[in-house]
């Protein structure tokens, strides 16, 4: 009984299982066992009601509580918590219940405001009566459940989302929730409601941007995905805390003590400089190993990051593995396999026999036995001490591509290129089973930890698990859109790491069948992954060049987190600037509140991919064109499907209203050009010309003229008007991909698969500048509103900004991880936005320099400090005022610290490991070496 009550309780999909596996059981244990399950669901579920309702009632409490914040100004609160800072009060309750502290309090108050006597002493009764509301909501609040509990774990989640519910909107519950988290940096019997708080302030994606929350102490909560772009976190302290996904870009980090940590990412281990082929975990979990093409063998130390030592291997080395007690590195090279001494790099013996090139080796777990597979077709097992060949196993038929030794050193399997997974006696090195399933390539086979599950990941995309003695398939897992190249159990058993041609990493649930996790984070395939020997760390070596080392612990299946599913194709800003418009590949247009980041709606209707989105002038249509060759409009309040325009017969590459707002045109695979009347959702004109794909259309500023760009490498200009072709504009030397009017309608920006940016008069129709630094097509062209600056994304993943009198580049903004599809200028140029096929969105911050220094309130006081002691380089200044991506719209988590400031301090996560060295791969910037003290 007790065993049912853990199984169903943990997972409810593992209750499902077992009951469905139990019914095939028809005999007295089977029914018993079902009948026992289902009175224990029963009890639970009367449980969890009986809980859900004492909750439900205590968040109406808490509400009503919260509530009092309606007569309470944000200026009252503000001043409040200097008062408290300056006096630096630890016990607030009884400091602000005496008379005497009212009246003080108060008075302080007061001098902030300028008003006559008489008005000050009405004030004054006004202000005493607020202070002593808050008192009253803290009295209330010590004692409560948020002020005990962590609401982020999954236990509260639907309370939680009640709660959010009511409150998200109501700004001075907001502004309320924000003195709880000040607060705690005061005083310590209100951390855990300030933790809450602060986690609650997150989910309902508060603006937190470039706030002062010096001094606050936040524990035992999720700040997964919070945006602190600009925030003064100097002398905070985190303790258990998830910091999946943050973004701290621009934030002062001074004096921190971040301890405990829970982040996805652990961090990138830099020094490989070709495609990395595999990573192995040494057995005692401090090193790890890797080769790279360039046939070096490094051992990095895991805590550090740093590399431990470097080897020089051999070529086309395929497969290393560690001694059960680390002593003695395997490797094979072309046809032979090479013991060495892993801590001096010197080798030991030289194992000769395969007459092939070798792809996998594996210790026995007694370290006495070394196995390897080969192109020969052959499995060889040979002794450590010895070097000499004990056994030579036959049977496949082709390239025998992974080999794995089972815990117990019983078995041994091996997988092949014949589409076949093989079982093999150690002891008398007969084949026991052959598993005929994959219908392409076995790349990678793995056994459990207690040697009863066999795993198989194939070039069919699919991972199988297999019972290890009788060979019958246990379950397929599918997800994988491309080969699955390399698996690996965690320590535990209940976990397998996949990795992909796909580029992603995926993490399964062993007992449910379900995926957990997907990590996104490699640009080419993955070739290996590992986990640690302590199971928290999962690694994996790419084509790109990169180790990267994740929290194999963490998880953000229960965490829905906005942002599409598929590349973002198309980006616009409404006109008045507080809505972004996205279409993606995942056939949705998402609309997104410009300033938080929040999903305002999703409309859906497109039966393929959406190519272009726009807003009309007056900001009440958007445009959309698709894959599916029509164009829809849509009403932006509502979201709301208006009308359908077909006429396209192939997919439509681009949408744009004329700035009167009477026409629409877009622009077709299928080569034309066509205007719509928006008024009757009618076709005005088909314009013909094009000899190819047409892949942007765009109006002038007067409506009058529509310029277009095409796969046929021109450009061409025509009267909106009469339809008729006006110029044709030839200089690109491969497709043009991109077309864009300065705001003076003098000038026109183009894009191409040429690597090139050219700028054209539109009244001569010559090329006044051609820009060249891109090193991949560009993919998109933008004007700023000013005219001053052209901004351009390309397949290179970088956005670049340009200087339109000199064509010199002024800055290049690299965050994305996949080709920038689109870029776009906010209406009042102060923001960027930028879409990739990476699946995310990102806003970065374009100010001018001067701009930032000067306004951005948080920065004032340490600049005054610190700015006089910095060396000439002025790399504090650079760090502030750096282009840095200011929102980030994701459905991967991604760290982000470009531009932060970070003196002394420590940011430890839960393995013990310094996550410095991610702060640092992610453009933080450490102020101990620059400032002269």
């Amino acid at each position: 009984m007790r065993v049912v009550t853990i199984i169903f309780s943990e997972n409810t999909q593992s209750y499902k299982y077992l009951i469905s596996s139990l019914q095939n059981k028809q005999d007295n244990f089977g029914f018993i066992m079902q009948n026992l399950i289902i009175k224990e669901q029963k009890i639970q579920y009367y449980l969890q009601r009986k809980k859900m309702n004492f909750a439900k009632a205590q968040n109406e409490d808490f509400y009503r509580i919260l509530a009092q914040s309606k007569l309470i100004d944000k200026e009252v609160l503000i001043i409040l918590i200097k008062i408290l800072k300056r006096e630096q009060i630890q016990d607030c309750l009884n400091f602000l219940s005496q008379d005497q502290t009212l009246r003080f309090v108060g008075q302080e108050i007061l001098q902030e405001v300028n008003s006559s006597l008489i008005e000050k002493q009405q004030m004054l009764n006004v202000t005493t009566n607020q202070i002593k509301r808050i008192t009253d909501v803290l009295k209330k609040i010590k004692d409560h459940q948020f002020n005990k509990l962590n609401y982020s774990i999954d236990e509260y989640e639907v309370i939680k989302q009640d709660l959010i519910k009511q409150i998200s909107q109501d700004k001075k519950i907001i502004e309320l929730l924000k003195f709880f988290v000040n607060l705690t940096g005061l005083d310590e019997r209100f951390i855990q409601c300030g933790s809450n708080s602060l986690h609650l302030l997150v989910q309902m994606k508060a603006d937190l941007k470039e706030q002062s929350f010096q001094n606050i102490r936040i524990t035992n909560t999720s700040l997964q995905g919070a945006n602190f772009v600009r925030c003064d976190l100097s002398g905070s302290k985190f303790n258990n805390v998830i910091i999946s996904g943050i973004n701290l870009n621009g934030a002062k980090l001074f004096n921190c003590q971040w301890v405990d940590l829970i982040i996805n990412e652990v961090m990138e281990l830099n020094g490989n400089y070709n495609q990395v082929n595999v990573v192995q975990f040494s057995p005692d979990g401090k090193s790890l190993a890797s080769y790279s093409d360039d046939s070096l063998i490094r051992l990095w130390y895991v805590r550090t990051g740093k590399i431990k030592s470097i080897f020089k291997g051999k070529s086309k080395v395929k497969s290393i593995c560690y001694s059960q007690n680390s002593t003695i590195l395997a490797y094979c090279s072309r046809k032979f396999v090479h013991l060495w001494n892993s801590r001096t790099g010197k080798q030991i013996i030289k194992l000769v026999g395969h007459i092939s090139n070798i792809y996998s080796i594996c210790f026995s777990s007694d370290g006495n036995t070394v196995a390897s597979g080969s192109a020969d077709n052959s499995i060889r097992l040979w002794e450590v001490k010895t070097g000499q060949q004990n056994c030579k196993l036959d049977g496949h038929t082709s390239s025998v591509y992974s080999v794995n030794f089972s815990p117990d050193g019983t078995k041994l399997v091996s997988g092949s290129c014949d589409k076949s997974i093989r079982l093999w006696d150690i002891k008398t090195g007969q084949q026991k089973v052959k598993i005929d399933c994959h219908t392409r390539s076995i790349n990678s086979v793995c056994f459990s930890p207690d040697s009863v599950t066999l795993a198989s990941c194939s070039s069919d995309k699919s991972i199988c698990l297999w019972n290890s003695k009788l060979g019958e398939q246990i379950a397929k897992l599918d997800g994988h859109t491309n080969t699955v190249l390399s698996i690996c159990f965690s320590p535990s058993g209940d976990t397998i790491a996949s990795g992909s041609s796909d580029n992603s990493i995926r993490i399964w649930d062993v007992r449910t069948r379900q995926q957990k996790i997907k990590i996104i984070g490699h640009t080419r395939p993955i070739l290996s992954v590992c986990f640690s020997p302590d199971g928290t760390i999962l690694a994996s070596g790419s084509e790109n060049r990169a180790i990267c080392l994740w929290n194999a612990q963490i998880g953000q299946e229960n965490n829905k987190l906005d942002g599409h599913t598929g590349f973002v194709n198309s980006l616009c800003f409404s006109p008045d600037g507080t809505i972004l418009a996205s279409g993606s590949k995942d056939k949705s247009i998402c609309l997104w509140e410009v300033k938080t980041g929040e999903q305002k709606a999703k409309l859906e209707g497109h039966l393929n991919d959406v190519r272009s989105v726009c807003f009309s002038a007056d900001g009440t249509k958007i445009a959309s064109g698709s894959d599916d060759m029509s164009i829809r409009l849509w009403d932006a309040k509502t979201g709301q499907q208006k009308r359908k325009l077909d006429g396209h017969t192939s997919s439509v590459y681009s949408v744009n209203f004329s700035p009167d707002g009477t026409a629409l045109a877009s622009g077709s695979q299928d080569k034309s050009i066509r205007l719509w009347d928006v008024r009757t959702g009618l076709q005005k004109a088909q314009l013909i010309g094009h000899l190819d794909t047409v892949r942007s259309v765009r109006f002038s500023p007067d409506s009058n003229t529509l310029a277009s760009c095409s796969h046929d490498l021109s450009i061409r200009l025509w009267d909106a008007n009469t339809g008729e072709q006006k110029a044709k504009l030839n200089a690109h030397t491969d497709k043009v991909l991109s077309i864009c009017f300065s705001p003076n309608g003098d000038t026109i920006a183009s894009g191409s698969s040429d690597n090139s940016i050219r700028i054209w008069d539109v009244r001569t129709r010559q090329q006044k500048i051609k820009i060249i630094g891109h090193t991949r097509p560009i993919l998109s062209v933008c004007f700023s509103p000013d005219g001053t600056i052209l901004a351009s994304g390309s397949f290179d993943k970088s956005i670049r900004l340009w200087d339109i009198k000199t064509g010199q580049q002024k800055a290049k903004l690299d965050g994305h991880y996949q080709c920038v599809m689109q870029v776009c200028f906010s209406p009042d140029g102060s923001k960027l936005a930028s879409g990739s096929r990476d699946n995310s969105i990102r806003l970065w911050d374009v100010k001018i320099r001067q701009q930032i220094l000067h306004s951005d309130d948080c920065y004032q006081d340490y600049r005054a400090q610190f700015i006089p002691q910095i060396s000439s380089d002025n790399i504090l200044i650079e760090s502030c005022t750096s282009y840095i991506t200011v929102l980030l719209i994701s459905q991967q988590l991604i760290f982000q610290s470009n531009g932060a400031l970070i003196l002394n301090g420590e940011f430890i996560n839960q393995s013990g490991i310094d996550l410095l060295t991610l702060f640092k791969q992610r453009g933080s910037s450490f102020l101990q070496g620059q400032l002269k003290l």
